[in-house]
């Protein structure tokens, strides 16, 4: 019987996002927390020439490790890139069609993938809370080819219609939705990585669709933590579960201080 392992669900996000990362794709990605440790992970682990983008504007910088300066300008999120720039020039590349892929967090994700970061509530005058909005992550929802968001599971964070579109998913789901707006043709959400489950989005109806399901959870858990009903896989994949390898890199190298990787509640897996 193998050794029980311990992670955060912050960890578990982390790991299953940096699995998913292609060494020969181009990444942009949101300043700060999980997306970016998912990719210094994925480059100190398997990828170590993967070309990403900063929100910022920074381009394939090579720091190695994550501090909080990534929530913000200055030299750590800045260190040796090939290129340092701003949003602007970022989104003109994107727009030509340049970056593979975006990666981002979300307070909220609905069942099209529509992503809210800006306030909780039914009125945008009276919120019952004001968050500080997309940033960079409009550009990279509505440009990248594909959009990759990481977040926990909970009702409150996947209902069935987000309290303010920040970020564009598919909409509302109908055909070409995207591009009656204006968004590029073939664009769109791709993978959402949670703790418990992980998911893409039905070519045909855009919904979100359940791809796998961690082994300490059922796909009944996961339904009954949704807002919507989600298309389920005919067959799901297996969940990749956080390495020890991951999780020491995390912990010893990328984010000793445990600022990010700790959050949430801790997961205890022993594998059958």
């Amino acid at each position: 019987m193998s050794e029980e392992i311990s992670f955060t669900q912050t960890e578990c996000i982390i790991c299953s996002t940096a699995n998913a990362i292609e060494g020969d794709k181009s990444y942009w990605v949101a300043i700060g927390g999980t997306p970016m440790v998912a990719v210094l992970l994925a480059r100190k682990q398997r990828c170590p020439n993967v070309l990403y983008m900063i929100e910022e504007g920074y381009i394939s910088p090579t720091t190695p490790h994550y501090n909080f300066a990534f929530t913000g300008a200055g030299s750590d999120p800045t260190y040796r890139s090939v290129c340092w720039t701003g949003i602007n020039t970022l989104t003109t590349h994107c727009g030509g069609g340049y970056y593979d892929y975006g990666i981002l967090d979300s307070l909220q994700i609905d069942q099209y993938g529509n992503l809210n970061t800006t306030m909780l509530g039914d009125s945008w005058e009276h919120p019952k809370r004001r968050f500080g909005g997309a940033g960079g992550a409009t550009e990279i929802a509505s440009l990248c080819w594909r959009t990759i968001v990481l977040t926990e599971i909970s009702k409150q964070k996947f209902p069935a219609k987000v309290d303010f579109i920040s970020s564009p998913g598919f909409l509302d789901g109908s055909p070409h939705a995207r591009e009656k707006v204006g968004l590029p043709l073939n664009t769109g959400p791709w993978r959402v990585f949670t703790d418990k489950a992980n998911f893409g989005f039905d070519e045909k109806t855009h919904r979100m669709k359940l791809l796998s399901v961690a082994p300490w959870s059922s796909v009944d858990e996961v339904r009954s933590l949704l807002g919507f009903e989600p298309v389920i896989a005919e067959h799901l994949e297996p969940f990749e579960v956080p390495t020890e390898e991951q999780l020491t890199l995390l912990r010893t190298e990328l984010e000793p201080s445990g600022t990010v990787i700790h959050k949430g509640d801790w997961i205890t897996y022993k594998p059958e």
